[in-house]
């Protein structure tokens, strides 16, 4: 291998647990932003080791993926590095000029306790073959206040271009959102067909941060679409404008997060029922505390204590067995229940 192409080795040898408990330890305020960027990457692994060399250093901690496409990146820094960081990124061909999306809240809890950058085919998993139409060719983007324009004009169509649990605890006035899209691979593949009554109507398609819909304009005007664009930024980036402009906000509830927050707010309205007594207003997320199951679900916190933090009865007994017994179980549930589902916020008994 050449000298120049060669990559390090970098593994974090903590325990999941640890990492866990470091991170909440470290009480340094810190910034959570997502960005993104479609750009050739001639070496994603050198490109990622050049990232994860200086975002170490930098205590920076994230989710990152990179591929020949571009990048896509969840992650916090410490606000002390701040100007450190912002200055590397902008230094970087590949990133000069990106824009970042800023968290609107921070959680009680750090919004991520490892710093994981990944290699892989596609930044966003979405199953499509990107030699059959042109990914270029994507909609137009639309700002907050156009947004709202959209939004309240009838002859328009909304569309959610996310998964049913994210819309569930949050979404646009009038806004299309399936429920039973539980994966972004699903719904394009889908959408197409649902939506091809509207297919000569002016369309706004959004998503958490933007990078979706870069995707699934491009996929949608393939498809026939004459009049497609998308929330520059997505829910992220509009709660700011919103914010700074003085805008109506018409997006109603939480934003779903891929980070340990699991939701930032971006209105005072709880949209969503409680998955275990199906009486409370709630929209707050937990993932079961047994960790074979580990399902997503929507649990208030009278329902949250009274379960012990488990999504059932089952699941609490399961937690109860033997470690030998939890093993055996786990195998099996990971071999033959796992494989047959998708991520989904399980419906609970």
């Amino acid at each position: 291998m050449n000298v120049a192409t060669q990559v390090k080795p970098h593994r974090d040898l903590r325990s999941r647990t640890q990492k866990r408990a470091d991170a909440a330890a470290d009480t340094r305020p810190r910034i959570t932003l997502s960005f993104y960027r479609y750009v050739n990457i001639s070496n994603p692994e050198v490109f990622r080791q050049r990232l994860l060399d200086k975002w170490s250093a930098l205590d920076c901690l994230g989710r990152i993926y990179v591929a020949k496409e571009g990048i896509n990146a969840q992650m916090n820094v410490p606000k002390m590095y701040w100007d450190q960081f912002d200055a590397w990124v902008q230094s970087q061909t590949e990133l000069a000029g990106i824009p970042y999306k800023i968290a609107v809240e921070e959680g009680e809890i750090p919004s991520f306790f490892k710093l994981t950058i990944k290699v892989r085919d596609k930044v966003v998993a979405d199953g499509l073959d990107d030699a059959t139409f042109d990914v270029t060719n994507t909609g137009d983007y639309l700002t907050a206040a156009e947004m709202n324009e959209y939004i309240d004009d009838p002859e328009a169509v909304i569309f959610d271009m996310r998964n049913n649990y994210e819309s569930e605890v949050g979404h646009f006035e009038n806004a299309i959102t399936p429920d039973d899209f539980v994966t972004f691979r699903d719904e394009l593949k889908r959408t197409p067909e649902l939506l091809k009554i509207h297919k000569n109507k002016k369309m706004a398609i959004y998503c958490t941060g933007g990078i979706r819909c870069e995707k699934a304009s491009a996929w949608l005007k393939h498809n026939g679409f004459k009049d497609v664009k998308h929330l520059k930024g997505g829910i992220i980036d509009y709660k700011r404008q919103v914010e700074e402009q003085g805008l109506e906000n018409k997006f109603k509830g939480k934003n779903f997060v891929f980070d340990e927050r699991l939701g930032e707010r971006i209105s005072d309205e709880i949209i969503s029922t409680c998955h275990l007594c199906r009486q409370a207003k709630c929209d707050t997320h937990h993932h079961c505390k047994n960790q074979i199951c580990h399902t997503l679900f929507i649990g208030c916190d009278d329902c949250l204590e009274k379960r012990r933090g488990y999504c059932s009865w089952r699941c609490e007994q399961i937690d109860k067995l033997p470690e030998k017994l939890k093993k055996r179980y786990a195998k099996y549930y990971n071999q033959y229940i796992r494989k047959r589902k998708n991520f989904n916020k399980t419906k609970l008994a």
